[in-house]
């Protein structure tokens, strides 16, 4: 948590909408106006009376103008490390949910919802670059006093836990980590689509549940290692409605009905804060004062608008709903910073406190010193008094106020104890009691500003040792890297090397290809001439022996002619 806690009101909105057709048409008057900008009057048949809240808005108003004085600024609260909470109260038919969404898609018509988002994202993009983010978010309504996730509705009666710094949470539910402003929007559409709704005389898109959309920042800066986390609530409670207005029935006047428990519920808790005398608050009493505990009355800063009919037929819902904004005004909550302190944190923070007790024990022994010549009798000038208080370290004699005091007092006699008279003696003997009874005081809070101390020495070391473990760590881990690192520059070059060895291996083999096929070609050319001339040789072997045959006969005649 953060160094300093401050308190701050809730901040109160109150928005009248414009007549609707079903009021125009039933001729209904209008008994609310707007005076300034601060105050709202309401008259009618239970009397006049003027309402002031931080802001009043006009019917004509439009969606940009809310969503500025509304919720702007606590978008830099929120980046700042502080958690937020906007909602929108109600009777059904009121405004509320055309507030907190409007219309998704319409840059004109959008609500505070859409608006928010993109705004968050705008401040990321302009902060300091070393800055890391990490945003996180979940969507669940409150339908029938049963908690179930939008973005999964098979989770339905979810409970309600606490963490460590008892801050209650929704356990189980689902959360989405998103990186621009489409991915929240998406998300949105994603569980408006699985809320309930229903139609009412009143309303042709009623809700029948407390929907809330959590948004989570954290943040942690890379160079100085300091982290800061923010969570953002923005609510859209369901109505309060009467049954013979609404005209509900079956499931919806059940709905109707736990509805009106939990705003009941909800009323009880900011009436017990507005008191400021009970001891016991009522956060318990339903899931929805349970998971908004933070943002009444405790560490959050919170925003609720208020939703009025101006009509006449709605004078005693207005009525309550501007006295519910009244009650609300009057409610302190107690904020800080979720700061997660780093070690460099701890020990800056010891040195201040050794160096408030170091001014402590300066303050203490001139103050001593003093007291000494008091008691001996001896007078202290002005003069001296005031060099003593200069004797404090750090210069700060003007702004400490105890020493001041101390030193005021002891100068009250004026003069010589000797030469005082009995009562002043009296007195004086009266304002060394005093001084004895502060010197007590001042004691017991340098003891406890040693302790103090003592603790966060003791935190400091713890830190110390967890970053001299984290930093061998990192070292070792360092070292592995390095060694992995040569492993894979000479992995790098074995590869090299053997895609090199298969480029030569791939030529090789195209070149032997190449010279292959012209071996076939010239094999196959020399076969065919191989071919012809064993024809040629057949065909000389045919006339040889066809002429031998000839020679043969010819020589049998020429015989037969010789010898004839």
């Amino acid at each position: 948590m953060g160094e300093e806690a401050s308190e701050c009101n809730i901040k109160v909105i109150c928005r009248v909408r414009p007549l609707n057709n079903a009021e125009k048409d039933r001729n209904d008057e209008q008994i609310v106006t707007v005076p300034t900008d601060e105050t709202c009057h309401i008259s009618g048949g239970q009397g006049s009376r003027t309402f002031t809240f931080d802001r009043v808005f006009k019917p004509s108003v439009d969606q940009e103008t809310v969503y500025t004085h509304a919720a702007k600024p606590i978008v830099g609260d929120v980046l700042s490390g502080f958690n937020g909470t906007i909602f929108a109260y109600g009777q059904t038919s009121s405004g509320k949910t055309h507030t907190m969404e409007g219309v998704l898609n319409d840059q004109k018509m959008q609500g505070i919802i859409p608006r928010i988002v993109g705004d968050i994202f705008n401040h990321i993009y302009s902060m300091d670059e070393n800055l890391e983010f990490h945003i996180k978010v979940c969507y669940y309504e409150i339908y029938m006093e049963k908690i179930r996730d939008l973005l999964d509705p098979t989770k339905t009666n979810l409970p309600i836990h606490e963490d460590k710094n008892k801050v209650p949470y929704v356990k189980g539910i689902t959360e989405r980590f998103v990186t621009c402003p489409e991915e929240v929007m998406s998300v949105i559409d994603e569980g408006k689509s699985n809320r309930h709704i229903a139609v009412t005389n009143m309303n042709e898109h009623s809700s029948r549940s407390h929907s809330i959309f959590q948004i989570q920042i954290k943040q942690e800066n890379e160079v100085t290692q300091k982290k800061l986390s923010g969570k953002l609530y923005l609510v859209d409670l369901a109505g309060s409605e009467k049954v013979s207005k609404t005209g509900a029935t079956g499931e919806t006047l059940d709905e109707a009905k736990n509805i009106n428990k939990s705003l009941s519920c909800l009323g009880n808790v900011i009436s017990s804060l507005a008191e400021g005398t009970k001891s016991h608050i009522p956060y318990r009493d339903s899931k929805l004062t349970r998971i908004l505990q933070e943002s009444l009355g405790g560490n959050s800063r919170t925003t609720m608008v208020i939703c009025c009919s101006p009509a006449s037929y709605n004078e005693s819902e207005t009525r309550s709903t501007l006295l519910f904004g009244q009650r609300t005004k009057t409610i302190k909550n107690v904020v800080c910073v979720n700061e997660e302190l780093t070690a460099e944190e701890w020990k800056r923070r010891y040195e201040r406190e050794r160096e408030r007790s170091t001014k402590l024990k300066a303050m203490l022994q001139a103050a001593l010193a003093e007291l000494e010549r008091w008691r001996a009798g001896e007078k202290v000038d002005p003069a001296e008094q005031g060099k003593m208080e200069l004797a404090v370290p750090g210069g700060e004699s003007a702004g400490v106020s105890p020493s001041a005091s101390l030193l005021s007092i002891m100068t009250l006699g004026g003069g010589s104890q000797a030469s005082l008279a009995p009562e002043q003696v009296r007195l004086n003997e009266e304002e060394k009691a005093k001084l004895y009874s502060q010197l007590d005081e001042r004691d017991d809070e340098i003891a406890t500003q040693a302790q103090l101390v003592e603790r966060l020495r003791q935190q400091m070391l713890e830190q110390e040792a967890v970053i001299v473990s984290s930093r061998q760590e990192q070292d070792k881990l360092q070292t592995e890297v390095f060694r992995l690192q040569e492993e894979l520059d000479s992995t790098k070059e074995e590869v090299k090397e053997v895609l090199q060895a298969l480029e030569e291996l791939a030529v090789n083999f195209d070149q032997k290809s190449h010279d292959l096929e012209e071996k076939t070609a010239e094999i196959e050319k020399i076969a065919s001439e191989n071919k012809d001339k064993q024809d040629m040789v057949k065909k000389y072997e045919q006339d040889l022996f066809s002429t031998r045959d000839e020679m043969t006969s010819l020589r049998g005649r020429i015989e037969e002619m010789m010898s004839s």
